[in-house]
């Protein structure tokens, strides 16, 4: 890089004094500083677009990486379940199935052999329109917090100053 002194620029700006002359030497400085300024904008965009672009391969090969583990881990997933599949069709091979499997309190045994056995849905019997306090009642007493929503002149009324009965 260009090693540029104090004893430099001073030599530089004498120059450019003697060349230029004093009365086009402010609008001279001015443009040399705007178009240099240009150029430090030019090289920082180039810059952030070359560490964008390293950071995008970067992110790419991490995505690929992921993706091919993911894949791994899904056929491992499928194989154990095949495999438990198959062991446990072997293991329940020797049973009866004499009984059909049906919820209690049905007699209808034909009607239950097809289809799968839900839970019965219940509701949770709250009402999610009712805010619950977060903040305990004991807690907002101590803190001060007002509990109760008072009008203007009701506030005014109970923080007046009371006379006193001392005369001077």
């Amino acid at each position: 890089m260009i090693d540029l002194g104090i004893s430099k620029l001073a030599l530089i700006g004498a120059v450019a004094l003697v060349v230029i002359g004093p009365e086009k030497l402010p609008r001279v400085a001015r443009t040399v500083g705007a178009l240099l300024g240009k150029a430090q904008r030019y090289v920082a965009d180039v810059k952030a677009e070359v560490n964008r672009s390293m950071e995008l391969d970067e992110l790419r090969k991490m995505k690929d990486s992921v993706e091919s583990a993911a894949r791994e881990v899904k056929t491992s997933v499928e194989s154990g379940a095949q495999d438990f599949e198959k062991s446990w069709s072997e293991a329940t091979a020797g049973l009866d199935v004499h009984e059909p499997l049906s919820e209690p309190g049905t007699s209808d045994a034909l009607g239950a052999l097809g289809s799968p056995v839900h839970p019965v849905y219940q509701h949770p019997k709250k009402n999610w329109r009712l805010k619950q306090k977060a903040m305990p009642q004991w807690y907002k007493a101590r803190a001060g917090v007002r509990t109760r929503v008072q009008s203007g002149a009701a506030r005014v009324a109970r923080f007046r100053p009371r006379p006193t009965s001392i005369s001077r």
